[in-house]
């Protein structure tokens, strides 16, 4: 009985390559899918706590963020403003961008205010009048939802 002589006697490797291909095409896949709803909080605005607040029953088409923070100022964009002039020139060449390089209308654009709890009700009434200005007709408001309280509960 004739043994063949074994081969290379070395420590055998994978092509570990089609799976570091894979993770990096899964992490491509997460990024393009994550919900990035937490990009439009500021940590600056603290929202008020309601009872009647409700998320939206599905997401908005398309959202504009405008913040509002105890001091006064107003956040768009990622830029801190400090009077209404400034936003309104900011949403003005929004609509300039919406208008020449969408096909959507201004009406479809859902304006979102988040206004911090101490914020002033005029000035959040201020926001709303410059956007209708510019031809803005959407908007929401964001609250905290609250538990809701019942009477004679156990």
């Amino acid at each position: 009985m004739r043994f063949k002589p074994k081969g290379h006697t070395g420590i055998v490797e994978g092509d570990l390559t089609p799976m570091i291909d894979m993770t990096f095409q899964l992490i491509a896949f997460f990024m393009l899918v994550i919900n990035f709803s937490d990009v439009e909080q500021d940590q600056r605005v603290q929202l008020p706590v309601s009872e009647l607040a409700k998320p939206p029953t599905a997401p908005y088409e398309q959202p504009l963020t405008i913040h509002l923070t105890k001091t006064d100022r107003y956040i768009y964009g990622g830029k801190e403003m400090t009077e209404i002039s400034m936003l309104k020139s900011a949403l003005l060449r929004e609509t300039q961008i919406i208008k020449r390089y969408t096909s959507k209308s201004l009406a479809d654009v859902t304006v979102i205010i988040r206004a911090d709890q101490d914020a002033k009700t005029g000035q959040v009434q201020e926001i709303i009048q410059a956007c209708q200005e510019l031809e803005f007709e959407k908007f929401a408001l964001r609250g905290k939802q609250s538990e809701v309280r019942t009477i004679g509960g156990s």
